[in-house]
C-alpha cells in the first residue's frame, strides 16, 4: 500500500502557523510525508516537521517572480521529484506550487489536492494579467483531483471561468487552533477601550483607513488606544513612528506572538481590501473572544455576524469605519463583552481547525 504524501508549498512559516495539525494527523495516521518547500530563514519551523517524522526537501524558487523560464524549470523539478518519490497523492498550497505542481502531477498522472488560499490581485481586476492568470489556472489545474476553497466567491469565480474542472469543496479557511488561541479574560471596564490592527503594513490591508479612524476617534474619545502590529512595506514606518510619538497610535512592529495583543484589546479592526482566502487575523481574534470590525469582502464577511460579534464596513471608506468604531465605543460595556463571547462561539461552531484536518484525511482515504 502506497502511503507516501508529497507536499508542495512556498513557506515553512505558513505551513507551521496554519497547517501543522494537518501534518501531525497525517503522521498519526501512518502516512510518510515529504515536504518540498524553500527553507530559507525558516530553519526552526522546518525542524518542527522533521521532529514529527516528515522529510524536508529544500526547493528554492522565487515566490514573486514572473520569469516563465524559471517557472518552467520549477515544474520540471516538481516532475522529477514526483517520479523519484512516487507519492499516493500531492498536496499543494499557494499559487506556484498549485499551478506548476499541478502541471507536473498531470504529466506523472498522480492525484493532486490543491488548497486555493486566495486568488490574489492578478485575478481581482479585469485585464491582460487576469486573462493570463486564468489561462495558467486552466493549464495547471486541468487534471487536479480535488480543489479546496477557503471562500465561496473564489470557488464560484474559478468554476465560472473554467479554471477548475475537478471536484471542489469549501473549507473554513485554515481554521483556528482553539487550544492555542484560547478565550482570554475580557479587559476590565476601567481600562481604556483598545483597538488593534494586526497585518502586514501595506495600503491594501487598510492601514490608511485605520490611521484615519485613530486620528478622528482619539480626539473625541481620549480613553481609547489604537495599536498597530506588523512589518512595514513601502514608506509606512516613519509615518507610524511619528504617530506613535504623538500618542495617536501605539506601534509595536512585527511580533512573533500576537495573542497577548488580541487579549488586551476589546476589538480587532481589519479594514482590508486585499484579496483574502480567509482572514486568519479575524479567526484568531474571534478565538480570543474579541469583537471584530472588517470589510464586506470574501474571506472577511464570513467571520462576521453583523451587529452580533462585530461590524462590517465598506472598503476604502474611512468615514464608515469611524462611524462603526464610534458605534462600538458607545455600546454598554456588557454588550461589548457579549460581542467578544459571540465571536468565540462562532469560531467554535464554524472554524475549528479540526474541520480542515478531517477534510484532508477523508479526501486521502478516497484516493
Amino acid at each position: 500500500m502506497n502511503n507516501k504524501i508529497l507536499v508542495l508549498s512556498n513557506s515553512f512559516g505558513g505551513l507551521h502557523s496554519f497547517r501543522k495539525e494537518v501534518f501531525q494527523a497525517l503522521r498519526d495516521n501512518g502516512y510518510e510525508v515529504y515536504i518540498s518547500c524553500p527553507i530559507g530563514e525558516d530553519t526552526q519551523k522546518a525542524a518542527w516537521f522533521e521532529n514529527i517524522g516528515c522529510k524536508n526537501i529544500d526547493m528554492q524558487f522565487n515566490r514573486q517572480g514572473t520569469n516563465p523560464w524559471a517557472d518552467f524549470k520549477l515544474m520540471l523539478r516538481y516532475r522529477k521529484l514526483i517520479k523519484e518519490i512516487k507519492p499516493k497523492a500531492v498536496l499543494s498550497y499557494t499559487i506556484k506550487p498549485n499551478l506548476y505542481g499541478g502541471m507536473a502531477c498531470a504529466l506523472c498522472r498522480v492525484p493532486q489536492i490543491v488548497n486555493i488560499t486566495g486568488l490574489g490581485a492578478a485575478v481581482e481586476y479585469p485585464g491582460l494579467m487576469q486573462k493570463f492568470t486564468i489561462f495558467l489556472y486552466k493549464l495547471g489545474l486541468r487534471k487536479t483531483t480535488l480543489a479546496f476553497f477557503q471562500n465561496d466567491a473564489n470557488r464560484q469565480f474559478c468554476i465560472e471561468h473554467g479554471m477548475v474542472k475537478c471536484k471542489t469543496q469549501l473549507i473554513p479557511g485554515s481554521g483556528v487552533n482553539l487550544q492555542h488561541h484560547v478565550q482570554q479574560v475580557f479587559p476590565a471596564e476601567s481600562e481604556p477601550i483598545r483597538f488593534t490592527f494586526v497585518s502586514r503594513i501595506r495600503r491594501e490591508k487598510g492601514i490608511d483607513e485605520y490611521l484615519a479612524a485613530a486620528e478622528a476617534i482619539k480626539q473625541k474619545y481620549p480613553n481609547t488606544e489604537f495599536h498597530v502590529l506588523g512589518g512595514c512595506e513601502g514608506d509606512y514606518e516613519e509615518r507610524l513612528k511619528a504617530l506613535h510619538e504623538r500618542g495617536t497610535i501605539v506601534f509595536h512592529g512585527r511580533q512573533a506572538d500576537v495573542r497577548p495583543f488580541f487579549g488586551q484589546a476589546q476589538c480587532t479592526i481589519h479594514p482590508t481590501f486585499y484579496p483574502e482566502g480567509m482572514s486568519n487575523v479575524l479567526l484568531e481574534s474571534c478565538a480570543t473572544g474579541r469583537a471584530i470590525i472588517t470589510t464586506d469582502r470574501p474571506g472577511c464577511r464570513e467571520v462576521v455576524d453583523n451587529g452580533v460579534n462585530g461590524y462590517i464596513v465598506k472598503e476604502q471608506n474611512s468615514a464608515d469605519l469611524i462611524e462603526k468604531v464610534e458605534q462600538f465605543i458607545q455600546l454598554p460595556y456588557e454588550k461589548r463583552k457579549a460581542m467578544g463571547l459571540a465571536a468565540r462561539q462562532k469560531v467554535e461552531r464554524e472554524f475549528d481547525r479540526q474541520i480542515i484536518v478531517d477534510a484532508y484525511l477523508k479526501a486521502l482515504e478516497g484516493i
